[in-house]
């Protein structure tokens, strides 16, 4: 039987909300995240694996898109809840640099999204098609592949996803985000684990980008999805606690 426990929570205060796009930097940028969660891989080959095995599980091609990282946090909190949490995204400054990527949700509708940089809808200074030659208005165009609601009968792991294919000025591929059930033979003891999962090339280029940029753009996305990830355990953890306090003067 699954051992759900886990240390309890050092902080069972909600994750404090950003106002600006000073605190988005502080908050996502540069504080350190308290748990890590990057994925790390002992050979390049097992990292391709892994890879593998995240893309087949979503029905994307292998053979056709690559997945840059993968992210991971083990949530004490029911698969359930934490879907309907990324259901209901719509960029909170809780749990997201809404100040420095606003979402926009087309229609009010979590199928179709946009991130709008420091959330401009148009180029500044009367420029109409490029800022510096690059397309950055919108960031991101996000536009739903599928999204698993309902586990399969067969699924050992109670997996709900949401996938994208993304476009936009910046990348292209997909993006998915992944919760299941702990498997005991990977030491997972958490009630949930979330899953972060990007395959981005750049530039809007199907080829992929050089060393440099591709290092740079995996530092900051590594450090912003680190603390996104962080904080979404943080905020679902305390709201539980929270509720179940609240049944106990009832």
């Amino acid at each position: 039987m699954t051992n759900y426990k886990e240390s309890s929570p050092i902080n069972l205060n909600p994750p404090s909300r950003s106002k600006n796009v000073f605190s988005d930097i502080r908050n996502f940028l540069i504080n350190k995240p308290q748990k890590p969660t990057l994925i790390k891989f002992e050979s390049e080959e097992n990292r391709k694996e892994y890879n593998r095995r995240v893309l087949q599980r979503v029905g994307i091609d292998v053979n056709k898109n690559f997945v840059l990282n993968v992210h991971k946090i083990g949530v004490n909190a029911p698969v359930g809840y934490i879907f309907n949490e990324l259901l209901n995204w719509n960029g909170d400054s809780t749990c997201w640099p809404n100040h420095v990527a606003k979402v926009e949700r087309i229609n009010n509708e979590i199928e179709n999204i946009e991130i709008l940089p420091f959330g401009l809808k148009k180029y500044p200074f009367g420029l109409k098609k490029s800022f510096l030659g690059m397309n950055l208005i919108p960031l991101f165009k996000l536009h739903s592949i599928r999204i698993k609601s309902t586990p399969d009968a067969f699924d050992f792991d109670n997996a709900r996803y949401l996938l994208y294919d993304c476009t936009g000025g910046y990348p292209i591929g997909i993006f998915v985000m992944y919760v299941r059930s702990p498997i005991e033979e990977m030491g997972e003891i958490a009630q949930s684990q979330l899953i972060f999962a990007v395959s981005f090339n750049f530039y809007g280029k199907e080829k992929e980008a050089n060393k440099l940029v591709n290092k740079i753009w995996e530092s900051v996305h590594n450090r912003v999805t680190s603390n996104v990830l962080n904080r979404v355990k943080q905020l679902s953890e305390w709201r539980l606690q929270k509720m179940a306090n609240d049944m106990e003067y009832l």
